[in-house]
């Protein structure tokens, strides 16, 4: 376990799906947005507060912003200009980020649904930035769509452009963006797919999963890219399995938690789903080797209630250790010894890292 790492814990009373931090202009106003659940009455809602320290210290949230969903969401994506909520009834919600110096609430851009768009629930959206923004979202039923939202201050969709259609034949879970034409998806199988939007129809490169080398058949959940080693796709899913793909080895994946490959030791910190995987800026690299096929480090949550560091070739370092779930959780960009966290037993933790 860490050392001199502070914990906070505030119950919610409600299930949190998912939650992220939204860009700050101050940092005496933070605020984050909150996906919830209620079962009591299978209401979703999606929320904006504000996070603020009391003169004891202890942090409080308060309420900024809620709107209802047509259904569950089941991915979550904010940056600096844009919020992106999918649901699991097939549909994307784009909003455009609160102005935390007003601390108005986000207004709801524009909708995108129905059976033109996705049939059955999206797993997996991501926001590029640029002049203008580009959403990518994939689903259950094998439909990679892409949509341009205008930039510049404006709001509004510019247009939607179906990229992939597996017709039911294959499903996607998650999806990264590489750069401004590039990006990454996984499915089952651990299988990884590296798309060009300036070659269209089908994947530029394929990662086809690694059954014949000794691991398990599973569910990519997370990727995340690392803005400096845009080559490498790192991939959390099923049986704790954590991995890398490098394109320049596109067929030998870079195990970094879960089965062993080819007898090579690793480190295994979960043995259950590994939900949200996203490179840790903030841990320096423990090893001397600068190496750019070097892995750095990794910040991972799981169903086991594990939430820590992994990094290639070392021991991991453990955050936080739960009785429950750790659904989903974000390193602020910002302050990135914060970390924020939801936890199945309806409470919301937030880890300060000295």
């Amino acid at each position: 376990m860490a050392k001199s790492v502070e914990i906070q814990r505030l119950p919610q009373f409600k299930y949190v799906d998912s939650i992220r931090w939204l860009p700050s202009l101050s940092p005496f106003q933070r605020s984050i947005i909150i996906a919830f659940f209620d079962s009591d009455t299978d209401a979703p809602s999606l929320e904006t507060h504000s996070l603020s320290s009391t003169s004891s210290e202890t942090l409080t949230l308060t309420p900024l912003s809620s709107w209802t969903p047509p259904s569950r969401i089941s991915s979550l994506k904010s940056t600096s200009s844009l919020i992106a909520a999918a649901t699991f009834s097939g549909s994307l919600h784009i909003f455009p980020t609160a102005q935390e110096s007003t601390l108005e609430p986000p207004r709801m851009s524009e909708l995108l649904g129905g059976r033109e768009f996705h049939v059955g629930p999206i797993r997996g959206v991501d926001v590029m930035e640029g002049g203008g923004s580009e959403v990518v979202s994939v689903g259950e039923d094998g439909r990679v769509n892409l949509v341009r939202v205008l930039g510049e201050g404006k709001t509004g969709i510019n247009n939607c452009q179906r990229v992939f259609d597996g017709n039911g034949l294959v499903s996607y879970s998650a999806v990264k963006w590489a750069s401004n034409t590039e990006f990454v998806t996984g499915g089952c199988g651990f299988g990884l797919q590296w798309w060009d939007l300036r070659r269209p129809n089908s994947a530029v490169a394929q990662f086809k999963g690694i059954w014949d080398q000794g691991m398990s058949s599973g569910i990519i959940h997370s990727i995340d890219i690392h803005q400096s080693r845009k080559y490498t796709c790192l991939a959390g899913g099923s049986s704790g399995t954590v991995f890398a793909w490098d394109l320049r080895w596109k067929d030998q994946p870079i195990v970094l938690s879960g089965v062993e490959l080819n007898d090579t030791a690793t480190h295994s910190l979960s043995e259950s789903d590994v939900w949200e995987v996203q490179y840790d800026c903030y841990t320096k690299s423990l090893s001397s080797n600068s190496s750019s096929s070097r892995i750095l480090p990794a910040m991972i949550c799981s169903e086991d209630g594990i939430l820590a560091v992994i990094e290639q070739g070392e021991e991991p370092i453990e955050l936080l250790a739960e009785p429950c779930a750790i659904n989903s959780f974000d390193i602020d960009c910002q302050n990135p010894s914060d970390v924020i966290c939801s936890l199945e037993w309806e409470s919301i933790a937030i880890i300060s890292r000295p």
